[in-house]
């Protein structure tokens, strides 16, 4: 039977493989692409920084978004949960910003993959009980965080599988 540390651990892996038939083929004009009218997106700031669209409120019903916010959106969190692992303070939501292209985007979900793969495999069974607070207010056990993460990069990489799917059959096939 497997260890709960090692089910978390299979469940990255899969989910992280299953990101591989979609992040590697990602263009800029494909994360930029906005499936319909009110998306919301990451957007160049006369600064240069590309800064996502955000209301404080949950908007309802959510609105439909790009596949660079949703990029945006996954370097946010996975930065901050390896910042709580790593017993350091996640960086505030505007201060994460998207990385401007394409193969910006590969590079930083690589290098956030790769370092939480070497996170979870430092991990021991008796760690899954330490506290960490995040994504919550109050800390919970680690095996909290790894569950949400790996639950929260399924769904994330489904949505960009998607959006991926829905951009392509928008353009005429040969």
């Amino acid at each position: 039977m497997s260890s709960p540390l090692e089910i978390l651990r299979w469940q990255f892996d899969l989910t992280w493989r299953l990101a591989g038939y979609h992040i590697p083929v990602l263009t800029d004009e494909a994360c930029l692409w906005e499936p319909a009218a009110g998306s919301w997106t990451v957007r160049r700031g006369a600064d240069g920084v590309w800064r996502p669209d955000w209301s404080d409120t949950e908007p309802d019903p959510a609105p439909p978004v790009t596949i660079g916010w949703l990029t945006w959106q996954i370097i946010w969190w996975w930065s901050g949960a390896r910042a709580a692992l790593r017993g350091e303070k996640p960086a505030a939501r505007e201060n994460v910003v998207w990385p401007g292209s394409a193969d910006a985007v590969k590079r930083a979900l690589d290098a956030l993959a790769k370092d939480w793969s070497e996170i979870l495999s430092r991990l021991s069974e008796s760690d899954l009980e330490k506290p960490v607070a995040y994504p919550w207010d109050q800390p919970r056990a680690l095996w909290h965080t790894l569950a949400w993460a790996n639950a929260e990069l399924m769904k994330n990489v489904a949505e960009l599988g998607a959006l991926r799917h829905l951009y392509e059959a928008r353009r005429p096939r040969a």
